[in-house]
């Protein structure tokens, strides 16, 4: 069995030495062929000449190397695409994960899992107000929502069968509901504690900001995994309930004309039942198009609303 190691490189000169050391310590120490695939995300040090450095020492170090950067999750998409091993590992190059737990990834994967994830259990220690109950909250949020139950969704060390993971395509903050995506498929999932250690150079790329953009993913996530194969439903539905609101608002209209006496202009319930009507009709067009958009995608590239994990006596 062969591994492909991924991992994305952002202003990290002084943490690729280290990173390449002990990967390789680890690594050389299993009982399988191995790569290890850096991706340059447009770093604005020397982490490009560091690691042109070491791949020339070293053929099973190969490194991608962007024009800009492009965000964690293209870095990743890039490494996964190019992998060629049978079991792909990501892992963050600044050293807050631990390389000797890919041993124990492999180790759950051998035991038939599709996708083996890790949690940085004993994480923010001492900080639990500032960091550790915001994090136990968004996990969970994201894990009812995405329908995996994980500790740790922002955790990048995690290992995967490449027939999982290499069907899956990333784009935005995608690349943490990843699992989400393989339970889709049908894969199984399992996490296990690892380690976690804080950097020691250069600072973290992880605020405020990043976890806003995670929000509108995570909805994207919602609607893709329930209606991104009848669109028509999702925005039928709320056309129906826009054209309802605005039947309700004229009939409403129309009352305290006759019993009340009130003028139709003395109201604003026409108003709101013209608007409410034409949004109806904007989401059920909308519908309509993504309806179409949908048949488009699977039809041009002939892919299939499905996923098909064996055949048998069929050729």
């Amino acid at each position: 069995m062969k591994i492909s190691i991924i991992t994305p490189i952002y202003n990290e000169e002084k943490n690729i030495p280290h990173l390449y050391a002990r990967l390789s310590e680890v690594l050389k120490k299993l009982p399988h062929e191995y790569e290890i695939i850096a991706i340059n995300d447009g770093s604005q040090d020397k982490s490009l000449q560091v690691l042109r450095e070491f791949a020339a020492q070293d053929k099973a170090l190969k490194v991608i190397n962007f024009r800009n950067n492009f965000g964690q999750t293209a870095a990743l998409s890039a490494g996964i695409e190019s992998a060629t091993g049978e079991v792909i590992i990501l892992i963050d190059s600044d050293l807050e994960n631990d390389p000797a737990d890919i041993a124990h990834i492999i180790t759950k994967i051998n035991e038939g899992y599709d996708v083996v994830s890790g949690w940085r259990k004993n994480r923010w220690k001492g900080q639990f107000i500032t960091r550790k109950l915001p994090s136990l909250v968004a996990n969970a949020l994201i894990s009812k929502i995405a329908g995996v139950k994980l500790h740790d969704y922002g955790c990048t060390l995690k290992g995967y069968r490449r027939e999982v993971v290499q069907s899956i395509m990333l784009y935005g903050e995608m690349h943490r509901f990843i699992p989400a995506y393989a339970k889709k498929a049908g894969a199984r999932i399992a996490e296990i504690p690892v380690h976690y250690t804080p950097r020691i150079h250069g600072k973290s790329n992880y605020g405020i900001g990043r976890l806003l953009r995670v929000l509108p993913d995570l909805l994207l996530l919602k609607f893709l995994d329930k209606y991104m194969n009848r669109p028509i439903h999702f925005f039928g539905l709320l056309g129906f309930w826009a054209f309802g609101a605005g039947f309700l608002a004229i009939v409403l209209a129309l009352y305290l004309r006759f019993f009340h006496s009130i003028s139709l202009i003395e109201t604003p319930l026409p108003t709101l039942s013209a608007m409410c009507v034409i949004v109806g009709v904007q989401l059920l067009v909308m519908g309509l198009v993504a309806e179409m958009l949908m048949r488009t995608y699977y039809e041009s590239q002939q892919k299939r609303p499905y996923v098909i994990k064996e055949k048998i006596n069929l050729d």
